[in-house]
């Protein structure tokens, strides 16, 4: 009797732990189907120190994106497909295809003063099938991942992507797990469907919402013949007042380099182990945030993460660092110390609804320069974005950024980093076409 109990119980616990079939209400393939443009425009100026060449570029963008229903049924199908294009409106007169920047990729051949002009326009697209069943999504073809482990990058004029499978589920409430295999990824400048020349990387990890307030995210991820990378992710948000929170944010990575890449790529002899993390605490009170973050790296190497595996990189995506000191700067050499102090405001409350605004200054120490005496770096960074409440524009926002980059002498002559003075204008107007 009491084990039949314990039976019934559980089996109540369960059901309401259980998603609702997504499946089941399933409208149809076009019923479901939902179509978007996103027009972007951005503008990208980086004033090197100590005779780098400046960097910048200026460029208009269109995003589209459609994604299908499900046809109905126990398997349901469906199509996601995406077009890409973009124009160059300024080459920055020789400062374009500067490294981080990547609007537009440069032209192989270059001048008499060995300047060479990026590519006037760009366009691609892609599209995935997908199937799915109850709650969990099979997906395979051109997709933008976005998981703490691999992480598309769509900070610039258009976003990266990537060609494989993943597999989602959603079955138990509060609990996403995704597995998958990616076997290409395009550069966000070029047209070629394998620009980047990813051989493999496998994914495997979740996320569970505990309560409200606490979520935890595990992930692996193993870059064949480049890299393993595990991650875990820790957020809890206590709830003061009405008006009032703290956040605590923990994000950590553990990496380790191939020897296969080393030898490749002909790094020094053990540079292959790395732990990296952050954790940061953030007071909200009505229309005010503060922040303090603090970011620790150890180990032979710094954190690697992103490029492309054409040219050396890790091609893992351009935004696969979930940290809290990440800004112009990363501040994740070797061995590096960071700290943040952030302030952020709302404007709403004061009468102007969709203006925000974010200063952070960060400082690193104990930078490995390997010879060179102790590495220091130093960022202010802030940030005004706009979006508009209503009418016609409704939804168009508007992003200023700026950072101030300063590094010392031993920095500088590692090749670490190097000072700069960095500005970003990006305008943003979505469209919902059906």
């Amino acid at each position: 009797m009491k084990t039949r109990i314990s039976l019934v119980a559980l089996a109540m616990i369960a059901a309401t732990q259980a998603q609702a079939n997504d499946q089941a209400d399933s409208k149809g393939f076009i019923e479901d189907s939902h179509a978007n443009v996103l027009l972007r425009n951005a503008f990208i100026n980086r004033d090197k120190k100590h005779g780098v060449n400046d960097q910048s570029q200026w460029g208009q963008g269109v995003i589209a994106n459609f994604s299908s229903g499900f046809t109905q049924g126990t398997v349901g199908v469906g199509v996601d497909a995406f077009g890409l294009y973009a124009v160059r409106l300024d080459g920055g007169k020789g400062r374009n295809g500067g490294g981080g920047i990547d609007f537009f990729k440069r032209e192989n051949t270059t001048d008499a003063r060995g300047r060479s002009d990026a590519a006037d326009q760009l366009a691609r697209s892609g599209a995935a099938v997908k199937f799915r069943v109850s709650n969990t999504v099979l997906k395979y073809g051109d997709q933008m991942p976005a998981l703490p482990v691999l992480q598309y990058d769509d900070t610039r004029l258009l976003p990266e992507s990537f060609t494989g499978t993943l597999l989602t589920s959603k079955e138990i409430q509060g609990l996403e797990l995704n597995a998958g295999r990616f076997t290409r990824e395009v550069q966000k400048s070029a047209e070629g469907h394998d620009s980047g020349r990813l051989k493999a990387i496998n994914v495997i990890g979740g996320s569970y919402k505990f309560t409200d307030n606490f979520t935890a995210s595990l992930y692996t991820a193993d870059n064949e013949d480049v890299m393993k990378k595990h991650y875990l992710g820790l957020n809890y948000v206590y709830p003061i007042a009405a008006d009032q929170s703290l956040t605590l944010d923990f994000n950590g990575y553990k990496s380790k380099l191939d020897n296969k890449f080393i030898r490749t790529w002909d790094l020094p002899e053990g540079d292959r182990d790395n732990t990296i993390w952050s954790l940061a605490a953030t007071y909200a009170f009505g229309p005010h945030s503060v922040t303090i973050a603090h970011q620790r790296s150890t180990g032979d190497t710094g954190y690697n993460y992103g490029g492309y595996q054409r040219n050396g990189g890790i091609g893992d995506g351009g935004s696969t660092i979930y940290l809290a000191n990440s800004y112009w700067s990363d501040f994740n050499a070797e061995d590096e110390r960071s700290w943040q102090i952030g302030y952020g405001l709302d404007f709403g409350a004061f009468g102007v609804p969709g203006l925000t605004y974010k200063i952070a200054y960060v400082a690193g120490d104990n930078i490995n320069t390997h010879g060179f005496g102790e590495g220091k770096e130093r960022e202010i960074f802030n940030q005004l974005r706009y979006v508009v409440q209503d009418g016609p524009a409704k939804d168009l926002s508007v992003k200023l950024r700026g950072s101030w980059l300063r590094t010392n002498n031993a920095v500088q002559q590692n090749g670490y980093n190097d000072d700069g003075n960095e500005v970003r204008v990006f305008v943003e107007y979505p469209i919902s076409i059906f």
